[in-house]
């Protein structure tokens, strides 16, 4: 068999191209010999391979992964799911700044990088645990392996930019509060 987009070979099982994510044509027979269903999932319904979200996260921090398993939700049609990770990725743009006040009200450099690095670390696994996980067993327990999958190429380019956005908001905030109080 092979993909009719790319004409990649594939597996005879395959529902979806290993190489472009196009769905193949392939029906499935129910065994009550009810009438043939397409399986077939279109573009429209891609999503972001929820394990790989999770692991950008420790670049980007959880509001990257948290982001992206909202729009994941929404795409599966979970509006609960996708509401709950629209609060964490909120919550995790609190922490964000967070770190930044940490870094100007803690008095030893060295304490406060120690400190906000160990917060945010927590708060990853925290995150990771309690929501991003159970995307990944969701997706596999419905799809397995096979499931329409979206490029990275987008949001790692915004995640690239967000963290040199931050960065810069960090530096500036951090030289601003520091001459108010020369």
């Amino acid at each position: 068999m092979f993909c009719q987009n790319c004409g990649q070979s594939l597996q005879e099982n395959a529902q979806f191209c290993s190489k472009c994510g196009a769905p193949t044509s392939k029906s499935e027979k129910r065994s009550d010999s009810s009438p043939t269903v397409d399986i077939s999932i279109n573009e429209q319904n891609a999503i972001w391979n929820p394990n790989a979200a999770s692991n950008w996260s420790l670049i980007f921090t959880p509001a990257f992964g948290s982001y992206l398993h909202a729009l994941n939700w929404r795409t599966l049609g979970e509006q609960d799911r996708a509401s709950s990770a629209m609060v964490w990725f909120y919550f995790s743009l609190v922490m964000l700044v967070v770190y930044i006040f940490m870094g100007m009200f803690i008095a030893d450099e060295k304490a406060a990088n120690g400190a906000a690095r160990g917060l945010a670390f927590l708060y990853l696994i925290i995150w990771y645990f309690s929501a991003g996980r159970s995307q990944a067993k969701y997706v596999k327990a419905k799809f397995g392996k096979d499931h329409p999958r979206r490029g990275w190429g987008k949001p790692l380019l915004i995640g690239v930019a967000a963290i040199i956005g931050y960065f810069i908001l960090a530096v500036a905030v951090g030289a601003t509060l520091g001459m108010m109080m020369i």
